[in-house]
């Protein structure tokens, strides 16, 4: 997957992100896709080659390697990440949305220079949209969290696992290649993953509680009769 081109796309949304906002957005391409890309698909590499069963019984390993890693750990993360920012890509969508109809009503050429720089406050219907991407960040990332603990039985990666399956001759002992790095590795994503709910719950909480606050303000300011 063409990684920068999804940070490029995610950095515009940057502009128009509370502080709270830049902050998750940082830690989602330092700490997430860099780490990703740089680190966690070297240390994984081809997982299934590395994987050894004590049986030459063709077809035993695939099958027992299937059985106890249905996807792989890098495929799962990648599929996470595309999750978790398909939210933010609503919101460029939105402020692009927004910029071209703001284009279409200005006729001064230097006004429509101005336009590329111009920061949308979160207000309105992209208060909607934008809350909304922050919701779901949240729920896509609970779930895919549920889904490696449900899927691994577990977020630290075994030494040994066990396997009787057709067309394993009986239960047979496969070894898992550099456990203990992989765990950490695990854990580490695991915990920066943890980090970024709470982001995104601190933001959530923080918009919901400017616009209640924002609200009382404008029925006050209303003309009595």
């Amino acid at each position: 997957m063409d990684w920068g081109s999804l940070q490029a796309i995610l950095g515009g949304v940057n502009k128009h992100s509370t502080s709270i906002g830049k902050i998750w957005l940082t830690v989602l391409f330092i700490f997430r896709i860099m780490i990703l890309v740089v680190a966690a698909e070297k240390v994984w590499g081809d997982e299934q080659q590395d994987f050894n069963c004590n049986t030459l019984q063709p077809g035993c390993k695939n099958v027992c390697y299937d059985e106890k890693f249905p996807i792989s750990h890098v495929r799962l993360w990648a599929l996470q990440l595309i999750f978790v920012s398909t939210p933010a890509l609503l919101v460029a969508m939105h402020v692009a949305y927004r910029k071209h109809e703001k284009k279409r009503r200005c006729r001064d050429k230097t006004d429509i220079e101005n336009l590329k720089w111009q920061k949308f406050h979160i207000e309105g219907p992209l208060w909607w949209t934008y809350t909304s991407s922050i919701f779901f960040r949240i729920v896509f990332e609970a779930v895919f969290m549920y889904t490696f603990y449900f899927m691994y039985e577990g977020y630290t990666m075994p030494r040994l696992v066990q396997c009787e399956s057709w067309p394993c001759p009986n239960k047979v002992d496969c070894f898992v290649s550099r456990p203990t790095e992989k765990t950490m590795f695990t854990i580490f994503m695991l915990a920066v993953s943890g980090i970024c709910i709470l982001l995104n719950v601190v933001e959530l909480s923080y918009l919901v509680l400017k616009f209640c606050m924002r609200k009382p303000k404008n029925i006050k300011s209303l003309p009595s009769h």
